[in-house]
């Protein structure tokens, strides 16, 4: 039995466009071309920032990023960052009894932003207020603390198999891999995944089924 559910949040509660976008602007770059290279290096494995990297070489991201804030030109999310089944879904499962929690590597900026939009979790929190990141078994030891319930009735949803999938199963949880964002669909039917993760979904709606079995 199911008692929590953490969620990822890029690319399955919130939609990655305009972080990317963004990025794009800021480094003058047109948006294709970012995108493109954030799709070139998740094929090859790598992490996301590298595509930073590529469109400017030897950039300093943590300083890029300080600048963008001081220009008043830095994170933001809204209403329309989220996905359309994110909030029903989340209520759906606190009506279930279930214990909802979001939980992704984002900065503690990011935290704020995600806590104003009122979701229907039960606590919201990212690895820059952590202090610990994923794939660190460290981050989901941090979930297991939060979650209030074992780790065999702990279920961590995410599009990321490396950062979300192997770890969360590494860790004793549950997991769910959604087929969603360019991670999600690259790699929803390898292998690895299909004997990895508990459950494959195409949408967060699916989450109430599997939790009334």
């Amino acid at each position: 039995m199911i008692e929590t559910i953490v969620f990822d949040v890029g690319e399955t509660i919130t939609r990655d466009d305009r972080y990317w976008a963004t990025w794009a602007d800021w480094l003058a770059v047109p948006r294709h071309t970012l995108s493109a290279l954030v799709g070139a290096v998740v094929a090859q494995g790598q992490d996301n920032a590298e595509a930073l990297r590529l469109a400017r070489p030897g950039i300093d991201i943590a300083a890029e990023y300080r600048a963008r804030e001081a220009a008043g030109r830095g994170e933001h999310l809204d209403e329309s960052d989220l996905y359309d089944d994110v909030r029903s879904t989340l209520a759906a499962l606190q009506n279930l009894g279930v214990r909802v929690i979001v939980a992704g590597n984002q900065t503690a900026r990011a935290a704020k932003l995600l806590r104003n939009l009122a979701l229907p979790a039960d606590l919201v929190v990212t690895s820059g207020e952590w202090g610990v990141a994923k794939p660190q078994p460290s981050f989901f030891q941090r979930v297991l603390e939060v979650a209030q319930a074992a780790p065999g009735q702990t279920l961590y949803v995410g599009d990321h198999p490396a950062n979300d999938v192997f770890p969360a199963k590494a860790a004793g949880l549950r997991a769910a891999h959604i087929r969603r964002g360019p991670w999600g669909h690259l790699w929803a039917d390898s292998d690895e995944v299909v004997a990895a993760a508990d459950w494959r979904i195409d949408g967060l709606t699916e989450l109430a089924n599997i939790i009334r079995g």
